[in-house]
């Protein structure tokens, strides 16, 4: 071939049609791997030249993350499906964002393209068709599992309506809630509302109160508020109570039996004196040869609590005990 030839090849081949034409391919094929020399022979790249131009074409649509290398040589749409699973981010700045699961770059989700998503929530999105010079943007088409459906804040009571305003990050709006849902709460009253309803034409969520826990302001409902928001429990439930009250705090000589008794020597417990329980304990007993034995215990709450039972279920549940100024929440 000609040096004339050679250079008509190259001048015939534009950039911004290589681009454009690559972006179309990569995106009709995402599940497709394409080899270098397979992409030269689509343009017909024979030339110095001409391969350069499609070489520094694939290395913009990589800085753009349309396309990513398998570092053989091979390239694929940076999205191998246009459906994908992930978590959803949400910011007060309507510039939500979406983690997919695969663990590659997070993705924009403009707030008209939410479906009304919360932050944390397990969705499915789909990629919407990518403007040159423009961010990868995500629409959510299905919210497959709630982060969490309750919220906290205060309640506003009017004439026939009622809200709870939330400062929640997560939920950038207010809860309507029927006054039939509002189970005796009142105007000013801090509670928590679970969301039962979130039409897509609607821009508030429909909710219902679930608790009630006093008004604003007031020490015990603005703990309970702190608990509740990290969704950690403030009360027992009742048939919890219930069990914990059958439970007998004799111990049976069978069961002394099967164990080693420490009551005789020097034991004793290293809770404070102001503890609710005291359950941790030292003991100290000669070992001959001028040593000592320091034994170290702890009480075994499998005596009392059987695994499976309803203590046990209501105990995963809390996993720690959580410590705030005033109070201890018991694990």
């Amino acid at each position: 071939m000609s040096k004339k030839e050679k250079k008509g090849e190259s001048s015939r081949l534009k950039k911004k049609d290589v681009l454009k034409s690559l972006i179309q391919l990569f995106e009709e094929h995402p599940g497709k791997d394409y080899d270098v020399k397979e992409l030269f022979s689509l343009f017909h790249a024979k030339n110095h030249p001409a391969k350069m131009i499609v070489i520094d074409s694939l290395n913009e649509l990589m800085l753009e993350d349309h396309i990513a290398t398998d570092g053989q040589g091979k390239y694929h749409n940076a999205v191998r499906s246009n459906v994908m699973e992930g978590t959803f981010v949400r910011k007060r700045n309507g510039r939500n964002s979406f983690l997919p699961d695969d663990g590659g770059k997070s993705i924009l989700v403009c707030e008209r393209n939410s479906l009304h998503a919360l932050d944390g929530d397990r969705v499915k999105v789909t990629m919407l068709a990518r403007r040159a010079g423009h961010t990868r943007e995500a629409e959510v088409v299905e919210i497959i599992k709630r982060a969490t459906d309750t919220f906290v804040g205060k309640l506003q009571v009017g004439k026939g309506y009622a809200f709870l305003v939330t400062e929640s990050r997560s939920l950038a709006t207010d809860i309507f809630i029927p006054t039939a849902n509002l189970k005796g709460g009142k105007d000013g009253d801090k509670a928590v509302v679970q969301i039962t309803e979130w039409r897509a034409d609607s821009k508030c969520p429909t909710g219902k109160v679930i608790d009630v826990l006093g008004k604003q302001g007031e020490n015990n409902a603005e703990m309970h508020a702190i608990l509740a928001q990290y969704g950690l429990p403030y009360t027992y439930p009742q048939k919890v109570e219930k069990a914990a009250e059958k439970l007998s705090p004799d111990i049976t000589q069978e069961e002394i039996d099967k164990r080693e008794d420490f009551r005789e020597g020097t034991t004793f417990t290293n809770d404070p004196h102001a503890a609710k329980h005291f359950d941790d304990a030292l003991s100290i007993r000669p070992a001959g040869k001028g040593l000592w034995e320091v034994g170290v215990h702890i009480a075994d709450v499998s005596h009392y609590v059987k695994e499976g039972d309803i203590i046990d279920k209501e105990a995963e549940k809390r996993a720690t005990s959580v410590y705030l100024v005033d109070r201890t929440i018991p694990m």
